[in-house]
Order: structure tokens, then C-alpha cells, then sequence
């Protein structure tokens, strides 16, 4: 495991700077309002506001379950962000949801994430969705993320025959 200072810890206003105009630059978060709340080093919270248009069933007007999984996604992918000790490529290798209860129509929904481990090619991460009280998730979630460093690490050559 990694024990660097995370850049977020050194940097903090550079890593709100970059993050914070981040998900405005990404169309797909654009497109569904992704705000970012606040972070921290190793953490960070996340917003969609509520909007008829992202309903996935007209008759209830619950939310579409896509919308929960890319705001959760997006907030673990910024909770390793901010955990990193610099900037590098990440990679969702996999993301687990339980989704609790139905979130209530006309909320905005909220997902906090920590980046809780980070190894040299991993980072492990788990979050809560929730509207009014984090207490009360709508949905939690595990996650793991490929750091690019990983790619980078070559097996070691076997020796040459003489």
C-alpha cells in the first residue's frame, strides 16, 4: 500500500479547481447536472437535482436507476481523485449497488464516496446515496478502480539463456 500525501492534501485549491469545472467538461455529466458538492482528500459528495426528464418510469416518477448508478459512479471516482498523490487515469473495474428503497419523487439526490484504500494498482472505494439524511440511503455501493500506474508496471523479463 501506498502512504503518499494524496494531492488533494497538498493542493487543495487546485484539485477544486480542476474538479470542480471536471464534470462540466465530461457531456454525459453535463448533460445530467452532475454538481460537485464538496470533497476532501479522499472523499468527496456529489448533487443531481431532480428533473422530470431523467424519470424512468413516467407513471411513479422515481428516477432513473442509470442516473443513481452514473451520480455513484462519478462521486467514487472523485472520492480516488482526491485521494491520489497525483494526477493519473482511473478505470471503474467494478461497482456494486444496493439499491434500499425508491428515492422520493421530485428530490435531488445526493452521493457521498471514500476512497478508504489505495494500493499501488487499486483504489477501493464505498459511497451512500441519499436525498434528505445520509441515514436514510436510497442506495449504497462498493466500488473498485484500475489506477493507470498499474499499466504501467511491467513483469520482470525472465533471464537470458547463455
Amino acid at each position: 500500500m501506498t502512504d503518499e500525501t494524496s494531492l488533494f492534501e497538498r493542493e487543495p485549491d487546485q484539485v477544486r479547481r480542476i474538479h470542480g469545472g471536471f464534470f462540466h467538461a465530461i457531456p454525459h455529466a453535463r448533460e445530467l447536472g452532475l454538481e460537485v458538492l464538496d470533497m476532501g482528500a479522499g472523499w468527496g459528495l456529489l448533487k443531481i437535482p431532480y428533473r422530470a426528464d431523467l424519470v424512468g418510469n413516467p407513471q411513479t416518477g422515481v428516477l432513473h436507476g442509470g442516473v443513481l448508478t452514473s451520480l455513484i459512479d462519478s462521486a467514487c471516482g472523485l472520492a480516488v481523485f482526491c485521494r491520489l498523490p497525483r494526477m493519473e487515469a482511473i478505470a471503474t473495474l467494478d461497482l456494486r449497488i444496493d439499491y434500499l428503497k425508491p428515492a422520493t419523487i421530485g428530490e435531488d439526490l445526493f452521493a457521498r464516496a471514500e476512497c478508504y484504500r489505495l494500493t499501488r494498482q487499486i483504489a477501493f472505494v464505498r459511497s451512500v446515496a441519499y436525498q434528505r439524511d445520509p441515514q436514510q440511503p436510497v442506495a449504497t455501493s462498493v466500488a473498485t478502480f484500475m489506477r493507470s500506474s498499474a499499466s504501467s508496471v511491467r513483469a520482470p523479463r525472465p533471464p537470458e539463456k547463455a
